[in-house]
């Protein structure tokens, strides 16, 4: 089996093995690969490996020997499901390898904005501690969560993980679901209406999908109905979010802060108004990055392409032929 990996980088920037797919055929990798170099390096391929290159009706239609794809990622909005199955080929995701890395990571946003750690590091190495009267000082406003509600909008893996370590922070929670959580309810967390979500909370947590009824869930609108001293985390999709009206929304106030590891764009356009916000930390999408998450996409990765070859296909996410 002639295996081609299209964008293998950040899965594996070198800190892992790729020796599980090259004990099932004859393995190419590459780092990166554009839309204009797709069909050269993956015409003779029976089986191609994918994080984020776009797969489309026409791709599909051009790689007439492809048989397998095997998405390095959760998200697979990147390949056209329905093409690849009248084309005879299995697409296959990988999920949940990363719930605690993204939960830990919601954390370390929310913790940056309640505590303010790097900028008072930064001030204690500027010299402002050596120089203060008192024993501390501080700058800005430090908030504890304790006695805070959560409002978590999507309460899959990652949502519920999320919320147990809200719960540890003694926080209430409240979420919002299109499908009822009976284990969410077991641990006390609370079904709410978006509207009334978005009215009670003080950290609003993004953990759902990107269709066309959430793409810009976060909007003008609905920043109108949070809180004015609300906090946004986003670790879930860049376009969740209307990212004009969030910083309009934090420019004027009308939120006290976001913390993001996604944008709309990726990488984002240097010009991008939030840069410039003081109250808005921003991160590479490095949530799912984590060296035990990406040990375990390799090796669930590695997996499906190996029970795909044994005629038992995992993880596959469109119809199958």
């Amino acid at each position: 089996m002639r295996i081609t990996v299209l964008d293998g980088y950040t899965l594996n920037p070198g800190d892992l093995s790729w020796e599980g797919f090259y004990s099932l055929g004859e393995v190419e990798i590459y780092d990166r690969t554009s839309p204009e170099e797709l069909f050269q390096r993956a015409e003779n391929s029976d089986a191609i490996i994918i994080n984020k290159v776009v797969i489309g009706k026409k791709e599909l239609e051009q790689l007439a020997r492809l048989k397998y794809i095997g998405i390095t990622a959760t998200g697979y909005n990147n390949v056209d499901l329905e093409a690849a199955s009248k084309n005879g080929i299995t697409v296959t995701n990988v999920p949940a390898y990363s719930t605690f890395s993204v939960a830990q990571h919601t954390f370390a946003l929310l913790l940056e904005i309640m505590n303010k750690t790097s900028l008072h590091s930064d001030l204690v190495k500027n010299g402002r501690w050596s120089a203060s009267k008192d024993y501390c000082f501080f700058e800005g406003r430090l908030s504890e969560l304790h006695g805070k509600t959560i409002g978590i909008i999507g309460m899959g893996n990652i949502g519920m993980q999320t919320a147990k370590i809200a719960s540890a922070f003694g926080m209430d929670v409240i979420y919002y679901s299109r499908s009822e959580k009976e284990s969410a309810k077991a641990l006390g967390f609370i079904p709410v209406q978006l509207e009334e979500l978005l009215a009670k909370s003080d950290v609003i947590s993004l953990h759902c999908p990107l269709t066309e009824k959430t793409r810009n869930l976060i909007n003008e609108h609905t920043i109108a109905l949070m809180k004015k001293d609300a906090v946004l985390i986003n670790t879930s999709r860049g376009p969740l979010v209307d990212e004009n009206a969030l910083y309009h929304a934090l420019k004027q106030g009308k939120l006290q802060a976001a913390g993001l590891d996604v944008l709309s764009i990726e990488p984002p356009q240097k010009q991008s108004p939030l840069m410039g916000m003081p109250n808005c930390i921003i991160t590479p999408h490095i949530a799912w990055a984590t060296l035990e998450a990406r040990r375990r996409l390799m090796a669930t990765a590695c997996d499906n392409l190996k029970s795909f070859i044994l005629g038992n296909a995992k993880n596959q996410i469109n119809k199958r032929t």
